[in-house]
This record gives structure tokens, sequence and C-alpha cells, in this order.
């Protein structure tokens, strides 16, 4: 299997390109527009046909590079079940997966971030978490249909229930880490630490953040696959 991580500066966003080597095929994960040149490129340097552009949420800190990569490729753009997506080639839903070759990506319902987040498990051994976990830290719960209580449930129940040597790779990262693992979260991460459900609720509903400088743009560019719209 290979595995890059990729990352956009602006949005501290990190997207993940996995490929089977023997297939030559590809999948991207968590797409941003302004670096379609950049994933192109290495697709092609590498000998990769791109078969699948997937998204862990709708984003609303960067608008999501699938309509251009589709265009570009003809991979199928894949979102989570629920999502308001209606022009994604498919819905995956918690539980379902995309496989190529020897590579089986497993989805895994993590709501509370957002009302149709999933994190994706990667060959049993590493973890996409998305939104809904970060190196020591956690996705906002204040729009989009966020909820803190079901964001704890999810990071509890869903991703430190898995085997506590699972590499944990972040949708976005803001102080320079790269990965983590399971356990180091789970005795690391101060969101969770020492916090019981009501206590992560009360911290969550205090944080008081600005919203995303590109929300307004994002969300709904985001929601038509990446598609910005344009004013006469």
């Amino acid at each position: 299997m290979l595995f890059r991580q990729l990352f956009d500066h602006d949005s501290y966003t990190y997207t993940y390109l996995i490929a089977d080597i023997r297939l030559r095929e590809a999948i991207l994960v968590d797409s941003v527009i302004e670096q379609v040149e950049r994933d192109l490129r290495l697709l092609n340097e590498l000998g990769l046909t791109l078969r699948y552009c997937l998204e862990t949420h709708v984003h609303a800190d960067h608008v999501t590079g699938a309509d251009k990569l589709r265009a570009a490729t003809g991979c199928l753009g894949v979102v989570p079940m629920h999502a308001q997506v209606s022009c994604a080639d498919r819905h995956i839903a918690d539980g379902d997966r995309l496989t190529l070759g020897d590579i089986t990506i497993e989805a895994i319902a993590t709501l509370g971030h957002t009302d149709s987040h999933m994190a994706y498990r990667v060959n049993d051994d590493r973890v996409l978490t998305g939104d809904a976990l970060f190196i020591r830290g956690c996705g906002r719960t204040d729009f989009q249909s966020g909820d803190a209580g079901t964001l704890y449930d999810s990071v509890t129940q869903r991703l430190f229930t898995l085997p506590d040597s699972t590499l944990v790779y972040p949708a976005h990262d803001y102080h320079g880490h790269t990965v983590s693992t399971i356990a180091e979260e789970k005795q690391w991460n101060p969101r969770f630490v020492g916090r019981d459900r009501l206590a992560f609720i009360e911290f969550m509903n205090a944080l008081d953040l600005p919203d995303p400088k590109k929300m307004m743009e994002a969300v709904p560019a985001n929601e038509l696959c990446g598609q910005v719209a344009t004013t006469v």
C-alpha cells in the first residue's frame, strides 16, 4: 500500500492519498480545491489512476477538490450517508467498505462535529479521523448540526475502542503534528482525559470560537461537490 499525507497550509488540512501499487489505483480523502493541480501531478508522477474522491464530512473551512478531480480523472465522488450532497456518485454508510486490491477502507460513523461525519479505518492498522478526533484535540461542535455529547460518544465508543496501536491520522492539525495512536490520544488528549460526558459538553459549549473564515463559501460549495457559485 502506498500512503501519503499531503498538507494545505491555508486551511491546515491533511489530504490522504492511498493506493494499491499492484493495481495502480488510488483514493484521495478530503481533497482541497486549491491543491488539485498538486494532487493530479502526484498521481501522474506515480502512475496512478484515481478511482475515488472520498470525504469525511461536508467541510466548513475549505472547498473540496472533488468536482475538479472528477472532471479530470473520471473518479467517483463518495460522501457520508445523510450528507446533503445530491451530486455525489455514492453515499457511504457506517460499516460500508471501499476496496482497491489489497486495501480495505471501512466507514465508521463518528457524528458530533457534524451530523453526517465518518472516520475511515484503513487495513485495520490506521484510522483517518476527520474532524472527530485531532492529535491532542477534536473538532468543534457549534454549527452544522454539531453536538458535543454525540461527539464524546463517537470518540469514546467508536474510536477509543479501536486497538491501541491503531495509527491516528486527522483531517487537520494546527500544531505541527502528523500522526498519533489511539493509545496516545486516550492517555494525553486534553479534550477527553479526565472529563466525563457532561464535563466535555460543558467545555465544548463554552469555547466561543469564531466562524471559519471560508464557511459561507465552503459549505454551499461542498454541498455541490466543490462547485463554487459564481455571480454575474
